[in-house]
């Protein structure tokens, strides 16, 4: 996916959307994204999770028993975000859209590859066709398809809108 961003005048000082590889950039580079999910009761649920940016997609894991799994199975639309705590530097993202399950054992592979090559050894899963360390915690892998991605930049201030 390379989307052209739409500026929102009405909440930006800069002239020029965010480019899509500086936004694409920050999700993959990112090591601590927040998720949030939608309970049963219709409350938020937010947490902080390691994950994945890879195909135009944003991949995370969860246990079975887990708020975040019993929520999924209620709803399969989240947001993901990032960003840095600073007011004028930096660049927020949040990213919405609706999961679905990553299963298949190749699939799973690369994935867990993937976690592993951004997390170390802390994050090495086996896999079967279903799930992470599937003979110890086992972890639901979901894929977050995305239907919206909004970039924040700080200095200047600027929204840019990015629709797939």
């Amino acid at each position: 996916m390379t989307p052209s961003g739409t500026l929102d005048a009405r909440f930006s000082e800069a002239t020029d959307p965010t480019p899509w590889p500086e936004v694409e950039g920050a999700l993959t580079a990112a090591t601590v994204y927040q998720l949030v999910t939608i309970r049963a009761d219709g409350r938020p649920h937010v947490t902080p999770l390691v994950g994945l940016w890879t195909d135009d997609g944003f991949v995370f894991c969860t246990g079975p028993g887990e708020q975040k799994a019993h929520n999924l199975a209620h709803s399969p639309h989240v947001a993901v975000t990032i960003g840095t705590p600073e007011w004028d530097a930096g660049l927020d993202v949040v990213v919405e859209g609706v999961v679905v399950r990553a299963t298949g054992g190749p699939e799973l592979r690369r994935l867990a590859d993937g976690f592993r090559a951004k997390y170390g050894d802390a994050w090495d899963f086996e896999n079967d066709d279903e799930s992470f360390d599937p003979h110890g915690q086992r972890a639901l892998v979901y894929r977050v398809v995305v239907d919206k991605v909004l970039a924040f930049a700080k200095s200047p201030h600027g929204q840019t809108t990015f629709r797939p």
